[in-house]
């Protein structure tokens, strides 16, 4: 076996994606701005998760706590992670929507519609072959 093809210099290099989240953003020239998100790290995904985990309270076991995961916020954190342009973290752009927040951002930012046609391409440039809102109805099962 050969596992020179494993080493990190022989990985094929995951390109960023440009997508057109929204043609309500146009360009100078009048055509739909593009979006640009990359690949993140399983490690990154896995410490996205940890900040979107709560412990809550296990009912009629005074004390005791499970840990849960809330999908949502995994979800804007990854897309937030994930998205190179627009800087979702520019003062200018979060002042010119009066939120503080890549999140807020971002929700505030794309319809309904949208954000969720992002989060499942966000999901696709990681890997994922679910959409995220079958990630979330699992989790809520």
């Amino acid at each position: 076996m050969d596992l020179k093809g494993f080493m990190k210099g022989n990985a094929v290099i995951q390109e960023n994606v440009k997508y057109e989240a929204s043609n309500r953003f146009l360009g100078a020239d009048k055509k739909p701005l593009q979006w640009e998100m990359k690949a993140i790290t399983s490690q990154k995904a896995e410490d996205l998760q940890k900040q979107a985990t709560k412990n809550k309270p296990i009912p009629g076991q005074k004390g005791k706590f499970t840990a849960e995961v809330d999908m949502n916020l995994y979800a804007a954190k990854l897309a937030v992670e994930c998205t190179v342009f627009p800087d979702l973290n520019d003062k200018d752009l979060q002042d010119s929507y009066s939120v503080m927040g890549a999140e807020e951002l971002l929700k505030i930012m794309l319809l309904p519609g949208e954000y969720n046609d992002y989060l499942t391409e966000v999901q696709k440039v990681n890997g994922f072959n679910k959409d995220i809102n079958d990630l979330v109805d699992e989790a809520k099962n």
